[in-house]
């Protein structure tokens, strides 16, 4: 009687043993709401053309384009606002560097945004968005006599240029340089040249300004800021002798909106802004 008695109970306890090893497998409830954390990489990312307030530093020369692309880009992309800041190339780079808050930086050459990219204040590799070439500027009425570019080492005619670290007055520089190899042209040119220099400017805009207002007989600029003033007149310049100029740009690193900035150098190397800086007399990039 006892051990069919044990029987039992031990029967019993196999039955609810079982039932007990039935009711513990983990519900599948928390591994489905774990599921969407997986999603959420997807969802995050961001957007590069979201409306954005962007600083633009942009080379002197630039200072009329820039006004135009202003009106283009934000009519095509609304909600983006541009400010626009315009100085020397060399100025603005010197600005970004001492912690100027700028988000693009487009500059008269390739030197100053690659220093930005070299000391770690830009994204690189430069942009290159536009080319240019240079002219010899004189005022209304040319009361120097200034006919061809060797009257630029005329006793007397006095020059106005920008200081030596200005990009157009490297590019000057070697136009002179050019210009001493050509036929026709004493041997001292570069010399008589340098002598004639009476002004320094803080960048190409202001040399237009000296020049339209009859401060100086002649300076040599970019062929675009020739076209900014109805008080100055071109002299030709020999094909072989000229300087293109390449104009470079770069995002600049402490930008808070990175994405944004780069949408805005695409577009400017890009087709629409080609035809802005076209319309101004601006040559594609080499």
């Amino acid at each position: 009687m006892r051990s069919r008695f044990a029987a039992s109970v031990a029967a019993l306890a196999l039955v609810l043993a079982g039932c007990s090893a039935s009711a513990t497998p983990v519900p599948s409830v928390p591994a489905a709401t774990t599921a969407p954390a997986t999603m959420a990489p997807a969802t995050s990312a961001p957007a590069t053309a979201a409306p954005a307030n962007l600083t633009i530093f942009g080379a002197s020369s630039l200072t009329a384009v820039l006004a135009k692309v202003k009106t283009t880009y934000e009519a095509a992309n609304p909600g983006t606002t541009l400010t626009i800041s315009t100085d020397s190339s060399t100025a603005l780079e010197t600005k970004i560097e001492q912690g100027a808050p700028a988000d693009v930086f487009l500059s008269a050459d390739t030197a100053n945004p690659q220093k930005l990219v070299d000391d770690g204040y830009g994204v690189g590799p430069v942009t290159k968005f536009a080319g240019n070439l240079l002219t010899i500027i004189v005022p209304l009425g040319n009361p120097a006599g200034i006919q061809t570019p060797v009257d630029l080492a005329k006793s007397g005619v006095k020059i106005v240029t920008c200081g030596p670290t200005v990009p157009i007055a490297k590019y000057a520089a070697q136009l002179v340089a050019n210009l001493a190899t050509q036929p026709g042209y004493p041997a001292d040119f570069v010399a008589k040249y340098n002598a004639n220099v009476v002004s320094q400017q803080d960048n190409v805009s202001a040399v237009v300004s000296q020049i339209a207002l009859g401060d100086g007989d002649a300076g040599i600029v970019y062929a675009t800021d020739a076209k900014t003033s109805t008080q100055v007149t071109t002299v030709a310049i020999p094909a072989a002798a000229n300087v293109p100029a390449t104009y470079g740009g770069v995002v600049v690193k402490a930008s808070t909106n990175l994405a944004a900035a780069q949408a805005f150098l695409t577009w400017l190397a890009g087709p629409d802004g080609q035809a802005v800086l076209a319309s101004f007399g601006f040559l594609p990039a080499p």
